[in-house]
């Protein structure tokens, strides 16, 4: 770089003259042939054959060759090129293009300009990133060499660029809601705990986006979604991260039965066009997410793999199996909790069917924000989408009493005093929020897990920078 700047060459100009991307050039080679055009991009290949040089150049659409003689670009420059630019550097390049004896499109230089100067050399085409942790904390080198890894992000965008797109045309309006939350509710999770300087209190990341979306319900609203990022401080696992992007959505006068339908067309829509297909394979199992989905009964799918029904076992019966299939629980964890955790570690790996499964009708102890069944008032108006023996989405008949909700809070308070720090807790304001009247509504959310699953990917493979302990390398 220093002999650059010594032969009074700028080495990160600030304006480049492209007049082409690199694939319009090959996609419009005919019309193009006879004119000069400039096209730019980052050196991904260098062979100097002594009087000619090759080089492929990459911007954002596509790779092309260009070829440079003495006798076109001048033998200083030539000899310049030669001697100070490198694989890895940006350059601006001018001239005609033509076809090599092998009919590859090619970019006849005139001239060039240095865009910027890449100072450390790019890894290897061919070894690439060895190195798993590197591979993850250097992101853009494991996007800039391998186009698998890229390809993830553009169809993470189409992921999440559909799922707006069918909400939007449903009529659902798109709102942001607080990061930063005086109560976090919506989810049994540890918060992450921030203070703000301003106002001198502390302040919760938010753990889910549902309380202040129904708020909007309140507020009259009918159809309301966002996605955005929400904070949970838990452990990693391949299908887990501490801060990633969730779509919640809340539908004023939709019901339980009408919401499972728009959720089949929904996923449907969303996976099509993301990957072009309904059939897709997570680690050999391929679902099927066309046609209907097979709705099952919680308490028939938990009775059916562990014996008890939990129409009338205690948590004494449940810690006694917990105890025996070596599942463990916290001495604090209530009812809800070990039945939790039986389904997640005994049951849900297990189902693992051809095509979707609507899991409906949880007991009332797992899920504090839902409406309970008409018919029985042990159960609530709770689906789980599963797949791939994961949970891939989780929706709602939402609870609109507000004495019923008070309540509900009420029994998780009490988890909380007893120990359970990811019970939910009481929140006033959305209790007030509920006295002033929220229509019936179907809610529901789903995560990036969903598009990792999808990608036969771990999440972490599917964030650009997953969060990571310190290195201890420099």
């Amino acid at each position: 770089m220093e002999t650059i700047k010594q032969a009074g060459i700028d080495p990160y100009p600030s304006v480049c003259s492209r007049t082409h991307t690199n694939k319009q050039a090959l996609d419009g080679y005919d019309a193009l042939q006879a004119k000069e055009i400039t096209l730019v991009g980052r050196i991904r290949s260098f062979r100097d054959m002594g009087k000619i040089i090759f080089i492929h150049i990459e911007d954002g659409s596509a790779k092309i060759q260009v070829l440079f003689k003495a006798d076109n670009v001048g033998a200083d420059n030539f000899k310049f090129l030669l001697k100070n630019i490198d694989i890895g550097d940006f350059i601006e390049i001018s001239g005609t293009l033509f076809k090599t004896k092998t009919e590859e499109k090619t970019l006849q230089a005139i001239s060039y300009k240095l865009l910027a100067k890449s100072l450390r050399p790019l890894p290897s085409e061919h070894y690439g990133l060895g190195d798993e942790e590197i591979k993850l904390r250097k992101r853009y080198l494991d996007i800039l060499m391998n186009p698998e890894v890229k390809d993830i992000f553009i169809k993470k965008n189409r992921f999440w660029s559909a799922m707006r797109t069918f909400l939007v045309q449903k009529g659902f309006l798109e709102l942001e809601m607080p990061v930063l939350e005086a109560v976090p509710g919506g989810a049994e999770a540890q918060p992450f705990v921030t203070h703000h300087n301003a106002l001198d209190r502390d302040f919760y990341l938010r753990i889910s986006l549902e309380l202040p979306l129904k708020k909007m319900l309140v507020a009259g609203y009918e159809k309301v979604f966002e996605i955005g990022r929400i904070f949970r401080n838990e452990g990693i696992s391949p299908e887990h991260l501490q801060d990633y992007t969730q779509m919640e959505f809340y539908w004023a006068y939709g019901d339980f039965e009408k919401l499972m339908d728009f959720l089949q067309e929904l996923y449907q829509f969303v996976i099509k066009e993301t990957f072009d297909t309904l059939k897709l394979s997570n680690h050999g199992t391929e679902v099927d997410w066309s046609g209907n989905w097979e709705r099952l009964s919680y308490f028939d799918v938990f009775k059916e793999h562990t014996g008890i029904d939990l129409n009338t076992t205690d948590v004494e019966e449940l810690k006694a199996y917990a105890d025996k299939h070596k599942i463990n629980y916290e001495d604090f964890a209530g009812k809800g909790r070990i039945i939790d955790l039986i389904f997640k570690k005994s049951i849900r790996s297990k189902l693992t069917t051809k095509k979707p499964i609507f899991l409906i009708n949880q007991p009332i102890e797992l899920e504090p924000l839902a409406k309970k069944d008409s018919k029985n008032p042990k159960i609530v108006q709770r689906l789980q989408i599963l797949a791939y023996g994961s949970e891939l989405g989780k929706g709602f008949g939402e609870l609109n009493d507000p004495v019923d909700q008070t309540e509900r809070f009420e029994a998780q308070m009490k988890l909380r005093d007893a120990g359970d720090s990811e019970a939910q807790i009481l929140d006033k304001d959305f209790v007030e929020a509920l006295e002033y009247g929220m229509p019936p509504a179907a809610g529901f959310g789903l995560s990036e897990r969903l598009f990792s699953m999808l990608m036969d990917k771990s999440v972490r493979e599917t964030v650009i920078f997953p969060p990571m302990k310190e290195s201890s390398k420099n």
